[in-house]
């Protein structure tokens, strides 16, 4: 096997993220283990945005099955072909609608954490809004010869900004988001930090009253949890007009509208989600992409789950043909995240031994029989027919490893047959907190 070539910062973060039970931000690609036609699948969702396409995909299994993991992959993978990308995890305070403003909520989370290839770790709204003024403002050096400093260069600038604004100013809502984009630029002409404030907390949905919005800009519609969808789209479109391929949307535990516990409510935020499904699938939205991770039971609860409305059911149920057939599909709204071979797992514990190796330059070496009896310790104490996870293997691995770098005195197979080694179980009955825990690797 071909020894991995990793910085000490990128095998530092998947140690650290992975022993702490979280989806690293960097070094995926170094422990992306059998999915690859997941993430093919995903990869031509990004090829139909960047055509001006609309896209919305699930991605269902279970807990620990690696949907966090996924998304997390795509997300670099857009980041690097160019693509806005931004996330949330959605939770009891951030939903898709509410009656205390979840779904603003939700909106702001999504602006906070705008992401770009070279701002990757959010926070990108700054640099996307002034990258694109210096890119206009070379243009207009270069096309009139013009210097910054001239005399009418700054009218040739927002004539050129109104060319973009155009494009949104005829969607819902996209007149007062260009008004509001102009102001930016005036601000940022000016150096009026207080106008570039003022239409910086518009964009983020963080102004409370109209009153308000309208002294500061001149605009009387302010972003709510009615409207929050609305400017998502108007983003999408803005984001392709000035240069990227378009924005990716990545909504993490959407389980947790499963379990919102009032019918109304949680009929409400399926309802708004099905708004977005429709849009999204019939191209009412450009160069904008939806992907939403979820446990079977979100989906396909007749109680509670998408399955209790019979618009989701018919949108999302698996044709009885390929499930006679025993195959899946994998063009269609809904992933389903099978679980690995045993080969995989293997294969995806030796890449951990050997990061963790060179990460801390110790001289432990696992054969692959040592790996094979590690999992099957894990089949004897949790019970043959254990649904095994990724989600349960990974973080108990990594801690054996952080046992016997630290420790000379121990053997591995001392270790594992420790009557006190207790692997890490994921699932209702577990005390452990599975929504932080289960989803981080493949």
């Amino acid at each position: 096997m071909t020894k991995l070539k990793i910085s000490k910062k990128i095998s530092t973060a998947i140690i650290n993220s992975l022993g702490a039970g979280v989806v690293p931000r960097m070094g995926l690609e170094y422990i992306a283990v059998g999915r690859e036609q997941e993430l093919n699948s995903l990869l031509k969702n990004l090829d139909d945005i960047a055509e001006g396409i609309a896209a919305f995909r699930f991605i269902i299994g279970n807990y620990g099955s690696g949907k966090s993991f996924i998304l997390q992959l795509i997300r670099n993978q857009a980041m690097e072909q160019g693509f806005v990308v931004t996330d949330a995890d959605l939770s009891s305070e951030r939903r898709l609608v509410g009656s205390n403003n979840e779904g603003l909520a939700t909106y702001r989370e999504l602006m906070s954490r705008l992401a770009t290839k070279t701002r990757p770790d959010g926070g990108a709204l700054i640099s996307i809004l002034e990258g694109w003024i210096n890119k206009i403002q070379q243009e207009v050096v270069q096309t009139t010869g013009m210097r910054p400093n001239e005399e009418g260069f700054d009218n040739q600038v927002e004539a050129k900004i109104r060319e973009i604004i155009q494009y949104v100013e005829d969607l819902v809502h996209g007149f007062d988001f260009g008004t509001v984009i102009i102001a930016y630029w005036r601000g940022y002409r000016l150096d009026d930090d207080e106008l570039k404030a003022a239409a910086l907390r518009w964009l983020r949905g963080e102004f409370t009253t109209k009153t308000e919005a309208k002294a500061a800009l001149g605009v009387r519609v302010i972003i709510d949890d009615d409207s929050w969808y609305d400017y998502i789209k108007l983003w999408a479109k803005f984001i392709a007009e000035i240069g990227y391929k378009g924005l990716l949307v990545l909504l993490d535990e959407a389980v947790n509208l499963y379990q919102i516990p009032v019918t109304v409510s949680r009929e409400k935020n399926y309802n708004r989600l099905l708004g977005i499904f429709n849009d999204t699938m019939q191209c009412k939205a450009e160069h904008l992409g939806f992907i939403v991770s979820g446990t079977n039971k979100f989906l396909e609860d007749p109680n509670r789950g998408l399955f209790s409305d019979q618009a989701w059911r018919r949108r999302t149920k698996e044709s009885r043909f390929l499930a006679q057939a025993g195959v899946q599909e994998q063009i269609g709204p809904v992933m389903r995240l099978n679980p690995l071979t045993e080969g995989e797992i293997l294969t995806l514990l030796q890449r951990l031994t050997e990061i963790h190796t060179q990460n801390f330059a110790t001289s432990v070496k696992l054969k692959p029989q040592d790996l094979k009896a590690f999992v099957q310790e894990i089949v004897n104490r949790l019970g043959a027919d254990a649904l095994l996870t990724p989600g349960e293997i990974v973080r108990d691995f990594i801690s054996i490893l952080n046992v016997l770098h630290h420790s000379s005195q121990v053997s591995f197979h001392e270790l594992i047959s420790d009557v006190n080694f207790k692997p890490t179980v994921v699932g209702k009955d577990s005390s452990i907190d599975e929504d932080n825990i289960a989803e981080f690797t493949l």
